[in-house]
């Protein structure tokens, strides 16, 4: 069955080549068509959908705001509301599975903001969290490792994690209506490892990548209800080259596998996932067909891999037995791509 996804991108005021949201189909053979775009927008970097209204969340990140667009026909969008203010470098949005609020972390300042939705889904208030303190400095603020807030995933018991990578921090918070995000805990990773963005297994566990470090931390929640980091990997079979930097990760929808983009050398480093779902060993490095692979989807039997600096965004057939990406099969050209989702 094909698939509608939204691919976001990074436009001319952030140096890139996107015009703003667009949309492709991907065929049920991996074949990759453009649908157009879907709306003009400066650098939505990165997208989220509401969980049951045909609304999508986007971040600019050079604009810094959040902005909802909703879904007018088959593959086209339209403002909803006023793009609200952020952060610098707002670069990740995520929406709660209940669909009360969204959260956006900026890379550039640090900030984790959390947006209040009606039962429309459009963003009613919002409100800015505590700015996080570096565990690793003993400066009251180190200039060489400033907070850089980068992604958000949301919990099943309502909780909200956020990554650090400039302090090297997992966080997680708790939701009170009308107030916000409230600290509840946090999670310290070694020092430089940079983490950034994050994929839970069915098991419970939270597998996060770094950026820096081009490696795998596994966090579990402890009886307590608190999280600890429990082990760390390196995320390719081969080492890290010069340059290199961790980008997304995505596991396999049966949590067999996952997969780390690296960005540098250009691979989809895959790893294998241990039976219990809290280990993570790297298999194997392929190609990721294009330049600087920013962002990829896994699919059932497919891998989609956004590829920033080619301009298109490739397909992978997955075998089923070993995980690994076979191809690629299909190529469609898009200007600077960052993001890609499913349309639902």
């Amino acid at each position: 069955m094909e698939t509608l996804i939204w691919v976001g991108s990074y436009t001319a005021d952030r140096n890139g080549n996107g015009k703003g949201i667009t949309a492709l189909w991907a065929e049920d053979d991996g074949q990759l068509t453009s649908v157009g775009l879907a709306i003009e927008a400066n650098s939505p970097s990165f997208l989220a959908l509401h969980p049951t209204k045909p609304v999508v969340y986007a971040v600019a990140e050079e604009g810094k705001t959040v902005r909802a667009y909703h879904r007018t026909g088959n593959a086209g969008l339209e403002p909803f509301g006023v793009p609200w203010p952020a952060g610098d470098a707002t670069c990740h949005v995520a929406v709660d599975p209940q669909g009360r609020f969204i959260v956006a972390t900026c890379w550039g300042d640090g900030q984790v903001v959390l947006y209040e939705l009606d039962p429309d889904g459009a963003i009613t208030s919002r409100t800015s969290a505590a700015a996080a303190v570096d565990p690793h400095s003993t400066a009251p603020v180190d200039a060489g490792r400033p907070s850089r807030a980068h992604s958000s995933l949301m919990l099943p018991d309502g909780r909200v994690m956020t990554t650090d990578l400039g302090h090297d921090l997992v966080r997680v918070w708790k939701y009170a209506p009308g107030e916000g995000l409230q600290p509840d805990h946090q999670v310290i990773l070694p020092r430089g490892s940079g983490p950034r963005h994050m994929a839970r297994h069915h098991s419970g566990t939270v597998f996060v990548d770094t950026e820096y470090s081009v490696e795998v931390a596994a966090i579990r929640m402890q009886p307590d209800g608190t999280y600890e980091l429990t082990g760390i990997v390196p995320a390719s079979i081969n080492k890290a080259s010069d340059g290199d930097s961790g980008a997304e990760i995505a596991l396999s929808p049966d949590g067999r596998f996952a997969y780390v983009g690296v960005r540098g050398s250009n691979r989809i480093c895959v790893l294998t996932v241990s039976g219990d779902g809290t280990e993570v060993e790297p298999l194997a490095d392929v190609p990721c067909g294009g330049d600087w692979p920013r962002h990829h989807l896994v699919r059932e039997g497919w891998l989609y891999v956004a590829n920033e600096g080619s301009n298109d965004v490739v397909s992978f057939t997955l075998d089923p037995e070993t995980g690994l990406p076979d191809g690629p099969v299909g190529r469609v050209e898009t200007g600077s791509p960052s993001v890609l989702v499913p349309a639902g």
